[in-house]
């Protein structure tokens, strides 16, 4: 990991080994918090620009919402936080993990009336399905772990206890060499990926889960959605079974940290190089970010 100087943690930004939590905190304990990852870009005029940075925060207030977390800060103060540790550290790139989690005082089961800590962190952070993976796609296989229901755990909130599901699928895929795994939800329809949302492209229309199926509500998602609806793309939101996937023309990731990667094969059913609606997905989102298409500048929150 790539460092940096500093950290904002409750209200203050502290040097980067200096950020500290008691070994009792209980969101360390529980998994009780919830987060955002989101990313920075330098922009073709050398600037620094925040990707979609308020939708991040807003979705972070309603993940703490979905879990009666209390916030301490506004979405607003938590962009500008973010802004100012950005400038702070001086860079022009950079991941940024805001974290909501409760800390000590209680060490049982119930959180309410517990205060909640807030943190931001940030640093450089490459292409997460490697470069490769971003030419040329991935290896995928279907997880025999499923994502768990939505009267289980709320699958639209970000929160922290919910990504041991994903570690789970995570390591299945890896120690079995492949770099991703897709999971199936409870009534065995495609979800998402261990941390991405999954689209499929037949005959040029484009295809991804709804949310009732239990992906998370990607904001990276529907950024590849307005971008392909803007392109003249037709893109459905219906339920996928596992043979979608053998069987689709192209096949591709979204997520903050793994922006758009192309499928290659799934469960080795070779899908093949990154077709052309991919492609041109793929090319205008990262055309986007660098600030270069006008049309999209209300995305971009400069630092």
């Amino acid at each position: 990991m790539d460092t940096v100087d500093y950290i904002w943690m409750k209200g203050e930004f502290v040097r980067w080994e200096d950020a500290k939590i008691h070994v009792l905190t209980h969101g360390l304990h529980y998994g009780y918090g919830v987060f955002e990852g989101i990313r920075a870009y330098e922009t073709t005029d050398g600037r620094c620009a925040v990707f979609r940075l308020t939708d991040h925060m807003r979705r972070l207030e309603r993940s703490a919402k979905i879990y009666l977390m209390p916030m301490a800060y506004t979405a607003e103060e938590l962009a500008e936080a973010t802004k100012e540790l950005i400038r702070r550290n001086k860079i022009t790139s950079c991941y940024i993990r805001p974290i909501v989690y409760s800390g000590e005082g209680n060490m049982g089961l119930n959180p309410i009336g517990m205060d909640c800590d807030t943190a931001i962190a940030v640093w450089g952070w490459g292409a997460y399905l490697g470069d490769e993976g971003i030419a040329n796609g991935v290896r995928v296989k279907i997880s025999s772990w499923r994502r768990f229901d939505h009267n289980a755990i709320p699958p639209a909130a970000k929160a922290c206890g919910n990504y041991l599901n994903s570690i789970m699928s995570k390591m299945e895929a890896v120690h079995s060499g492949y770099e991703e795994a897709i999971m199936l939800n409870p009534e065995g329809y495609v979800c998402d990926g261990s941390g991405e949302n999954v689209f499929v492209i037949n005959n040029g229309v484009m295809r991804t889960p709804p949310f009732s199926s239990g992906p998370l509500e990607g904001i990276t998602r529907d950024t590849a959605v307005t971008i392909a609806r803007d392109l003249g793309i037709e893109v459905r939101e219906e339920d996928l079974v596992r043979t979608d996937l053998y069987n689709c023309d192209e096949a591709f990731f979204t997520g903050t940290a793994a922006e758009i990667v192309p499928i290659r094969s799934v469960d080795d059913r070779e899908i093949g190089d990154p077709g052309p609606v991919t492609c041109k997905i793929q090319e205008t989102f990262f055309s986007v970010i660098k600030g270069e298409v006008d049309e999209y500048r209300q995305w971009l929150e400069y630092v």
